[in-house]
């Protein structure tokens, strides 16, 4: 006996999510965890840790709601937006329910379940990135949670709209629709979260580990109808949010803050613009996907000669090879100028 045979059987067979960090390297260059590559100058007004945190932060809560355009009822703050995929499947699946996702797509969906013991099924995107909504419909026995990210991560394309709304159609009364929005900042037009009202089931997943440049703050949100907040409100810890994590998150949430967000975005734009364009004129690459988010997912010639020939050059990017139908994909993440600069002449560089 030893003390893995004692861990739950699913956990013994699990393969961790590996993240960024996870993962490793040595460089001076990281474009593989979708960051914004500066840190916010916020400084600590909270000084006071002798008490316990609120369990959720007022002032936190009404900042977002406001920020999202929602009521304070709507919003729940978690760890990152990983705490509220967790809390989704915990609070609403059975053992025997399953949940079901699309890759290729955000690799903590299937974690998340495998971790908490429910099965997970998946119906792949289609060769354009989109939802196989008849393949989903057929698919739907025993599903209790359905994620999708839009914008999609790796590949970086919105989900149409339309359909998300028949996605959610066909599942009324019977799943929750978890929405990923982590990257909505980039395309805020595209956000579901008009559709909250007409929707009860339909949850979305948002964080300021983005847009906002606070991935070391670990906060995120989760939207959804008042009901199913008040489901997530008895699985959740008893004081998730430390009180310098809501100091620091409220201040980014402020008029200033908010006008930062919004500076940064525009930067990334620019330079994944600019990425593009270089990197369409170098013969290594054969496809550079259309991206809404901070990153791109380019398919190179050989994608795993270049990813290894930049790791060793201290230039930390994000293989994709592995992933359902990403071979010879790299997703590099939109970096400064200075960095950005770096990869294409790195890139360049290769034969």
């Amino acid at each position: 006996m030893t003390i893995t045979t004692l861990s739950r059987k699913n956990i013994q067979a699990l393969t961790p999510y590996q993240s960024a960090r996870r993962l490793g390297g040595k460089g001076d260059v990281w474009l593989n965890a979708n960051e914004y590559p500066l840190s916010p100058g916020l400084n600590l007004q909270q000084r006071q840790f002798n008490r316990y945190p609120e369990a959720q932060p007022e002032k936190l809560v009404n900042a977002y709601a406001a920020y999202a355009g929602v009521a304070p009822e709507n919003v729940l703050v978690t760890r990152g937006g990983d705490e509220g995929i967790e809390l989704i499947i915990r609070a609403f699946c059975e053992a025997d329910d399953q949940v079901l996702y699309c890759p290729p797509t955000y690799g903590m969906y299937a974690v998340s379940a495998e971790t908490c013991g429910i099965t997970a099924k998946t119906v792949p995107l289609t060769a354009d990135f989109q939802l196989d909504l008849a393949n989903i419909a057929n698919n739907l026995a025993k599903v209790k949670v359905i994620f999708v990210c839009s914008p999609n991560n790796p590949t970086g394309n919105l989900l149409r709209r339309a359909d998300l709304i028949q996605l959610l159609e066909m599942t009324k009364n019977r799943a929750i629709v978890v929405v990923d929005e982590a990257y909505i900042e980039f395309c805020p037009e595209s956000t579901m979260v008009q559709m909250l009202t007409n929707y009860p089931h339909l949850a979305i997943i948002r964080t300021l580990s983005k847009a906002f440049a606070l991935a070391g703050l670990r906060c995120g949100f989760t939207l959804a109808n008042q009901e199913l907040i008040g489901v997530l409100q008895k699985v959740i810890a008893p004081y998730p949010i430390p009180v310098p994590v809501s100091d620091l998150a409220t201040q980014a949430l402020s008029e200033q803050g908010l006008s930062e967000m919004q500076n940064n975005v525009a930067q990334v734009k620019a330079q994944r613009q600019w990425l593009i364009e270089q990197l369409q004129r170098l013969p290594q690459v054969e496809d550079i996907f259309p991206s809404e988010a901070n990153y791109i997912l380019v398919k190179f010639k050989n994608g795993n000669d270049i990813f290894k020939s930049l790791w060793e050059q201290g230039i930390i990017l994000r293989n994709q090879n592995n992933a359902l139908g990403l071979e010879n994909c790299i997703r590099i993440t939109v970096g400064t100028a200075e960095e950005n600069l770096r990869v294409v002449e790195a890139i360049s560089s290769q034969k």
